[in-house]
């Protein structure tokens, strides 16, 4: 195993050496460089804004400007795209030949007020063309999670963690804010089988479609009910910090998308957080799927679009599948009639 003092400039030059090019190593490892800088460079901003009372939305703002200002320096950035913007493209020929990255730059940030997570998510795809041709350009975008290079997330909490992978494994890196260096600290995180830890926003349970309905309540049965043993009910507001959780404990986080609300804000943005949660979580021995498909196999549309996920260990997305394809055929479904209750000869309004 690596030495438990090795740098993430350390890890990526032994990760990368003969799996690409020498001229798309060195762009990979300098985007990636970049995303630490700024990881580190959000960390020490979140810091400030607690003293000068700008937390919250001001924050948000602060860490998406100071994204931007890094892609739109970056030799190594053909495109970026932050969550809930359109993509910027880069106008020199060197950077053209770079990668795209998406990110979601602060997530959570409304908990910095309370002095609670917040997180930052990046994911690195190569840029598919060197065209001008916008079309061809933001069909990049477009791809399935075989077009990732990279993903990672940070956590900024009691100390901040950045965790990634390029396809073999998920790694975690802490910063040493004394030397501003990321040591690697978690080699080959795997997903613990046996959490039950379940990580859902209660509040919007009118909206769940009937398999979460069900998944959810016989958690909540816990040790007297199907599951035969009690969960653990938590949501932060913060898919890094839950998706973070179940890297460390198992269990699993379920972002619903609710079919009342096809066009608005529910779910996950497929390209800025859903795919590379998705891959990160894979890589760690879980999974994740949208209940009837895997997430990474999703083509998004366009890139504001969304989806609902659910990640965790492999047995509880299993299960949660198999609630989505018994509902649909269904056969999970109660008996219902206009005259006969289940349980009753008649319903019991009309007894009264």
């Amino acid at each position: 195993m690596p030495s438990r003092y090795m740098t993430l400039d350390d890890f990526l030059a032994r990760a990368l050496d003969g799996a690409h090019d020498e001229a798309g190593a060195y762009r990979l490892r300098s985007v990636i460089g970049e995303i630490a800088l700024a990881v580190r460079a959000i960390a020490a901003m979140i810091e400030r804004v607690m003293l000068d009372g700008s937390a919250g939305a001001g924050a948000q703002a602060l860490a998406r400007q100071l994204m931007m200002g890094l892609c739109e320096r970056s030799a190594c950035i053909a495109g970026y795209s932050a969550a809930q913007t359109n993509s910027t493209w880069a106008t020199t020929a060197t950077a053209r030949k770079g990668y795209l990255l998406a990110f979601e730059a602060l997530d959570g940030a409304a908990q910095i007020a309370e002095n609670g997570v917040a997180g930052s998510i990046f994911s690195v795809r190569e840029a598919a063309s060197e065209s001008t041709d916008k079309d061809a350009r933001e069909a990049a975008w477009r791809r399935g999670g075989d077009a990732l290079r990279a993903a990672a997330h940070a956590l900024y909490g009691p100390s901040t963690l950045l965790v990634l992978t390029l396809g073999r494994g998920t790694h975690g890196f802490t910063l040493d804010r004394a030397s501003g260096t990321f040591v690697l600290t978690h080699h080959a995180m795997r997903v613990p089988e046996g959490g039950v830890e379940l990580a859902i926003d209660g509040a919007r349970e009118h909206a769940w479609e009937p398999p979460v309905l069900r998944y959810v309540r016989e958690c909540r049965a816990g040790s007297v009910g199907e599951r035969e043993h009690d969960f653990s009910l938590r949501f932060g507001g913060c898919a890094v910090a839950d998706l973070h959780r179940i890297l460390v404990r198992g269990g699993v986080s379920i972002v619903p998308r609710e079919p009342r609300e096809a066009q608005g804000a529910s779910g996950l943005n497929l390209v800025h957080m859903a795919q590379p949660l998705a891959w990160l979580i894979e890589q760690a021995g879980g999974a994740a799927s949208t209940g009837r498909e895997r997430v990474l196999d999703l083509r998004p549309g366009a890139l504001d679009e969304r989806t609902g996920m659910v990640l965790g260990t492999t047995r509880e997305v299993a299960r949660l599948e198999r609630y989505y394809g018994e509902y649909e055929r269904g056969v999970d479904r109660p008996f219902d009639s206009p005259l006969f209750n289940e349980r009753s000869l008649f319903r019991p309004e009309a007894c009264a």
